[in-house]
């Protein structure tokens, strides 16, 4: 990193969210709308913090309270250690990316990045400084003086950013900056933020409903369903030990399989799936999961082996879709679909439609949720 580009980062603050609420009257019908409900969450310093959830699930009303765009109901929103939950948006010392951009249409790309440092009315030497210094870190060298609508959704997504980025904010908010771009273009651009975010250590909140996108970037997921927050962790952590059947189906394929959990043998469970017995080694937290009772086993796509020549289950291929890297088969298994994932066709048994296939579900891979 550049010499001048040394303070980026620096002023970075953890944010506390305690006990935080949103509550919207609708206009409607009069009655209380609880949009967040009393959500608690810690970013440290450095980290970057992904909401994901459907719509309506209270994760833009959280980066918004975060902003300063909305008060909470009740709660307190800490950054730096400063309750900042009723502080407008430009004392919170934070800055935040947008869908749109937001750009200035009549401001050329150098006047654009620079113009927050004019608001806070910055000595012109330093504005000078720190705009073509970030303009070079973003890779907009030589583009200073075109104007946004000569630049491709891409490059205005980087003006955008280092607008952002050039105040210094302790804090950086994105309200999901990439879903204007096409895929292959949100692909790069998204490992080009995560690159960014890590070489700057900008505390950042991220928010997005593209499941591969937060898993791509994020230090840590929080999976947020009718304003509440389902779990949190590391994308690891969400993907591998999901806490509940919504968590498991959102993040990536899940196939749930319905069995009745028959007893446990030390740390691993055994359950009784269609009058055979399968033992699960590494089953999860199970929270809610009693012996006797109906559970689920969730068995993602590609935690299942096919072959025609034996195996615990048998069915029968609805459906068989070839991607290049993977094969997708639907199959019927007790006269439930499973969909299952199977890669590097050119070398593994591919079946056909209407074909009997026999299934194995890899047990270390599956976890028993109620």
């Amino acid at each position: 990193m550049s010499e001048n580009l040394s303070s980026l980062g620096k002023k970075s603050s953890g944010v506390v969210i305690k006990d935080v609420s949103k509550i919207f009257q609708q206009p409607d019908t009069g009655k209380d709308f609880v949009a967040v409900n009393k959500i608690n969450l810690e970013i440290k310093s450095g980290e970057m913090v992904t909401l994901l959830g459907p719509s309506g699930c209270g994760k833009t009303t959280t980066l918004r309270m975060v902003s300063g765009f909305e008060y909470p109901t009740s709660g307190s929103i800490m950054i730096g250690g400063r309750d900042v939950a009723k502080i407008p948006p430009n004392k919170r010392g934070i800055s935040m990316v947008f869908q749109s951009y937001a750009l200035f249409p009549h401001l050329n790309i150098w006047e654009n990045i620079a113009y927050g440092l004019r608001v806070e009315k910055l000595p012109q030497e330093e504005i000078i400084r720190r705009t073509n210094s970030v303009i070079e870190l973003m890779q907009l060298t030589g583009m200073e003086k075109r104007f946004p609508n000569q630049l491709s959704g891409g490059q205005q997504q980087r003006v955008a950013l280092a607008r952002a980025v050039v105040i210094e904010p302790s804090v950086l908010l994105f309200d999901e900056p990439l879903s204007n771009l096409d895929a292959k273009l949100r692909e790069s651009m998204r490992d080009e933020l995560r690159a960014l975010q890590k070489r700057l250590g900008i505390t950042s909140l991220y928010v997005t409903h593209d499941q591969s996108e937060a898993m791509a970037i994020s230090d840590r997921v929080v999976i947020m369903k009718d304003g509440n927050i389902m779990q949190q962790g590391t994308p690891k952590e969400i993907y591998e030990q999901p806490a509940n059947r919504f968590v498991a189906n959102f993040i990536g394929k899940a196939n749930f399989v319905e069995g009745v959990l028959k007893e446990m043998r030390g740390e691993a469970a055994v359950v009784i799936v269609k009058d055979t017995e399968i033992t699960i080694p590494a089953p999860g937290k199970m929270e809610g999961v009693e012996v006797g009772k109906t559970c689920y086993l969730s068995v993602r796509p590609e935690s299942v082996a096919l072959s025609s020549e034996k195996g615990e289950f048998t069915g029968v291929v609805s459906r068989a879709t070839y991607y290049g890297a993977k094969v997708e088969y639907e199959i019927i298994l007790n006269g439930d679909p499973l969909i299952v994932e199977i890669y590097n066709p050119q070398i593994t048994q591919q079946f056909r439609e209407g074909e009997q296939v026999y299934i194995d579900f890899i047990a270390p891979c599956v976890r028993v949720l109620a």
